[in-house]
């Protein structure tokens, strides 16, 4: 039964062992997966680095909740352990007439030694007598103390083969019972070690599964998928540009001091659309102007242009903006 207890506490030592084992391992995944999620985010391999976080994570969370399922099965065995002790002290009481018959076994076996060897003696000494030829009055003495020996080892014979058959009862009961308290034992840690097994096995099968699910999804990501991913953060957008056209200089044109101008816009009298034409014959009249207007403005753009002597360009604005206020 001792070895019992040593064999129970052999276990839950090998259990916290793996548990510590598994604690490890979780956290180191747990770092792998930080490292994963602090990967570069530039490129196009960029997508892949989330891949190795979900999966490195996982098997953290699966190594975890194995670890949490070696603590319960610590817990169990440490308990079948306390029940173990209480049931060996309850066997251990029952015993006591087993001990007892032992310890008899033992003394009536000391005494029937001792009479065996006094019988022996008083033979040896009534066999000498009688070669040495002694008084028949020892000789006769010598023969009561032999037969008082034999049957005394004679006496001695029976309480042994009496107490030696309490004995064997009592043995037979205690190892009887011994070998179903050892089979109950056997019987327990095999149901501690499945529940061990099986806590493994469906940890390997949820890394399996880990592993598969990796597997997919770096098959279901891409080359293509990766670089329109890329072009798709990294673009800036769709719609091409429009066409960039030519844009002439207008230096002369610009206002004093970098200050917007709040003149009105330029428009040439009678052209506009908000003019307004009140009859007929204003429109005849306005008309006519207009008409002689335009031909002034004509002759004046050809005389400016073809000055000698350059400026041409300031002397057809200030003569234009001259016409502008005096119409």
């Amino acid at each position: 039964m001792k070895h019992g207890q040593l064999a129970t506490k052999e276990l839950a030592e090998f259990i916290r062992e793996r548990a510590a084992i598994e604690e490890t391992y979780s956290k180191s995944m747990s770092k792998l997966a930080k490292m994963a999620s602090n990967g570069s985010t530039l490129g196009t391999f960029a997508p892949m680095w989330d891949v190795f976080r979900v999966s490195a994570d996982k098997l953290a969370l699966c190594h975890l909740e194995l670890m949490r399922k070696m603590n319960d099965l610590i817990r169990d065995i440490n308990k079948y352990g306390e029940e173990q002790v209480k049931i060996h002290r309850k066997t251990k009481e029952e015993m006591v007439g087993t001990v007892e018959a032992v310890q008899a076994l033992q003394a009536q076996n000391g005494h029937l030694q001792k009479s065996k060897e006094g019988y022996h003696a008083k033979c040896i000494e009534l066999e000498r007598l009688k070669k040495e030829g002694a008084p028949q009055k020892e000789v006769e003495k010598a023969e009561m103390k032999s037969k008082k020996a034999a049957e005394s080892f004679a006496l001695c014979i029976e309480k042994y083969n009496r107490v030696g058959g309490e004995f064997e009862q009592k043995m037979s009961e205690s190892a009887q019972k011994f070998q179903e308290i050892e089979e109950t034992h056997l019987r327990q840690m095999k149901q501690l070690i499945k529940g061990y097994s099986h806590s493994t096995e469906d940890t390997h099968v949820q890394v399996g599964q880990v592993h598969e699910e990796f597997k997919q999804n770096v098959e279901n990501i891409g080359i293509d998928n990766l670089i329109q991913k890329f072009a798709e953060q990294k673009g800036t957008g769709k719609d091409r540009p429009a066409l960039v056209g030519f844009e002439e200089y207008m230096t002369a044109l610009a206002p004093e001091g970098g200050k917007k101008s709040r003149g009105k816009a330029f428009r040439i009298p009678g052209l506009g659309k908000r003019d307004k034409e009140p009859d007929s014959t204003s429109r005849l009249s306005n008309r006519s102007s207009r008409h002689a207007a335009f031909l002034d403005w004509t002759l004046m753009i050809k005389s400016v242009f073809h000055k000698p002597g350059g400026r041409c360009f300031g002397a057809f604005v200030r003569g234009l903006l001259s016409w502008v206020s005096s119409s």
